[in-house]
């Protein structure tokens, strides 16, 4: 078991040190019923009073809304609901027309994450705050997140964290049990998991990322998850460089 009192701090301070160099005025986070948004929440609201959570419901699950809001007043967080059921329908729409046909399910799935970092973005710029992200490091071995969905941010406190590790000190941060161990889901579609979708427990990939233990099998699992999701956690590739003998005067 870790000592999180000394973790706290020290993610508190390199939150408002990010702030600070960003002369940003405050936070704002998509605040869902997961262990992951809850954890991230707690931590930015010790760094600035102005943290701004917003519900984003899709489709979603009425149970995880009231979680989220839960949360938010139990931590003093004000929450603004912008729902997208009605821009996602319009979106998949125009996107059927256009294609001659619908989109797979996962094409048609990773249009919501991409939905609400649009709504996070406009936001923040609209407030001058940054996005917090909250992906854990197990999300980002494994590549489980959407690529310009919510894995896009501007700073993320939780991301050398296991999703075990996040659970431990989201209970340090008085985060309700029930809603820290509750079974992850990225709500992308009805009774879907994140364990279930991967085909393993965070359990089992936490213990190899520690540890190195694991059943071949999943070892392979991971194996190949991280070598094909590796454009994920890279910037875009580029041709040739922005550097120049003038730039390196600035």
């Amino acid at each position: 078991m870790r000592e999180w009192n000394e973790e706290i701090k020290n993610r508190v301070e390199w939150i408002k040190g990010i702030l600070k160099d960003a002369g940003a005025k405050g936070i704002v986070i998509g605040m869902s019923s997961g262990k992951d948004s809850n954890t991230v929440a707690a931590l930015s609201k010790l760094a600035t009073d102005n943290v701004l959570g917003v519900v984003m419901p899709c489709d979603s699950v009425e149970t995880d809304k009231q979680d989220a809001l839960r949360v938010a007043e139990q931590l003093g967080i004000k929450t603004v609901e912008v729902n997208l059921k009605d821009s996602y329908s319009a979106l998949s729409q125009s996107l059927k027309e256009g294609m001659g046909g619908p989109l797979s399910l996962m094409a048609s799935a990773n249009i919501k994450p991409r939905l609400r970092m649009t709504t996070l973005y406009a936001v923040a710029q609209e407030r001058g705050y940054l996005v917090a992200g909250t992906d854990n490091l197990s999300e980002a071995v494994m590549g489980y997140f959407t690529k310009w969905g919510d894995g896009s941010f501007d700073f993320c406190p939780i991301s050398d964290l296991t999703a075990t590790e996040v659970v431990e000190l989201g209970k340090e941060l008085g985060i309700p049990k029930e809603i820290i161990e509750k079974a992850p889901s990225a709500g992308l579609w009805e009774g879907q998991t994140d364990e279930g979708e991967m085909g393993i427990t965070y359990k089992e990939i936490d213990t190899f990322i520690r540890l190195g233990i694991a059943k071949p099998d999943n070892i392979e699992k991971i194996r190949k998850a991280y070598h094909k999701n590796a454009h994920k956690r890279q910037l875009p590739y580029s041709y040739g460089t922005i550097e120049s003998p003038v730039l390196a005067t600035l």
